[in-house]
């Protein structure tokens, strides 16, 4: 019998706006949206897709985190994209905004955005 494996998985983000932040991922980094629950509210749960992968956010009812505050530097999540050039150029011709510009790691090359909540989203290649 083979082991299990991991199909999948979907961080899960607390934002103070879920409208707000679908509309951002959607109009500025091109995922698409699976839906909300309950509702479409600025306190809802939302999940959205790119290429298979998932993200979910839910609207705060109180204080957001970000890891920076506990960490500095640490980005929120990290997503991986071998094509870190051209998602570069799609993502700042949308008006995202770059924290770090790409520079070269000894584990490859990355850059962060930052999002409209303020998390840092670091890309690698």
């Amino acid at each position: 019998m083979n082991p299990p494996k991991l199909a999948g998985i979907a961080p899960q983000i607390v934002v103070s706006d879920a409208v707000r932040t679908a509309r951002y991922y959607q109009e500025v980094l091109g995922f698409k949206l699976i839906g909300f629950f309950p509702d479409e509210s600025e306190c809802a749960y939302v999940m959205l897709e790119r290429d298979g992968y998932q993200l979910h956010f839910g609207g705060a009812n109180g204080d957001l985190h970000h890891n920076d505050q506990l960490r500095k530097g640490m980005p929120d999540f990290i997503i991986w994209v071998p094509e870190i050039d051209a998602f570069y150029q799609e993502v700042s011709a949308k008006g995202a905004k770059i924290r770090q510009e790409i520079i070269r790691r000894p584990y490859g090359r990355e850059f962060i955005i930052e999002d409209c909540d303020g998390h840092w989203l670091q890309v690698c290649d």
